[in-house]
């Protein structure tokens, strides 16, 4: 992956994002948050259809036969990407609360959040085991620690993988800890001048196997590969909008100077 590229394309959407209409750039980014709530709580087994998140999030419509926390997940989840959107807006550096606030939203009305595990945890069908707790909460204070050089030491791509990957690697919280490492992913890349990305569900195994490849032999590479590919694939759907609307621009200026 060609870096340097994604940088440009980030400059010239951070010139000319102002540039779309406002009910084209609104529109978009509800799409994309009813997109990302839908397979962010797919990913983790809620059975809401992408159309069934629609009507919860968009028109508040009850979803017949659904169990109250599939509902709640969602609701949920939308909360805490507006939240982290909020956070990064005012310009506010990751920090342990910052990550305690998402992870509570997320488990509101499911379970007590932001509070860390006292117990053993197992991931099924996964050959990496989240350290036991007295272990975990050495390594999730060493990960607060190392957020602070990482972010200089790592390109936007990494480090956005690096948090995702060994927070999730940590599992510090006894439920939502994929959901919480998604929304830090996106934190790290929208902090850096990127848009928020969303991996569909359709995409769990390239997913699960990249997280285990950090997991296991602490190789970040196919996960930096894979967040890098959907920000440029996000990337390319704002400057397509922005040439759409620089065209439209230039055409309303010709018919004003033909008048």
């Amino acid at each position: 992956m060609d870096y340097d590229k994604l940088i440009d394309k980030r400059n010239r959407y951070q010139a000319g994002k102002g540039r779309i209409p406002e009910l084209t750039a609104e529109t978009f980014e509800r799409s994309f948050e009813i997109s990302y709530t839908h397979n962010s709580t797919a990913i983790e087994g809620n059975t809401l259809t992408l159309i069934e998140t629609k009507l919860v999030l968009e028109d508040g419509i009850a979803v017949g036969g659904k169990e109250l926390r599939e509902i709640y997940e969602q609701v949920n989840h939308q909360r805490a990407y507006r939240y982290v959107k909020h956070c990064v807006e005012a310009h506010q550096p990751l920090t342990e609360k910052i990550v305690k606030d998402i992870h509570q939203m997320l488990m509101e009305n499911i379970m007590p959040g932001g509070i860390y595990r006292n117990v053993n945890v197992y991931i099924s069908g996964a050959q990496h085991t989240p350290p036991e707790p007295q272990e975990m909460y050495r390594q999730v204070k060493d990960f607060y620690l190392d957020l602070e050089w990482k972010a200089d030491d790592l390109n936007p791509f990494e480090l956005a993988a690096w948090t995702h990957a060994e927070f999730v690697r940590i599992h510090p919280f006894r439920d939502g800890n994929g959901r919480t490492s998604r929304l830090l992913m996106n934190y790290q890349l929208m902090a850096n001048g990127f848009p928020a990305i969303d991996i569909a569900k359709e995409s769990r195994l390239e997913y699960f196997n990249a997280l285990e490849a950090y997991a296991v032999k602490n190789d970040l590479a196919l996960f930096t590969e894979m967040i890098a590919g959907l920000v440029e694939q996000r990337l390319d759907q704002y400057l397509r909008m922005i040439e759409q609307a620089q065209a439209q621009d230039h055409e309303q200026r010709w018919s004003q100077n033909m008048t």
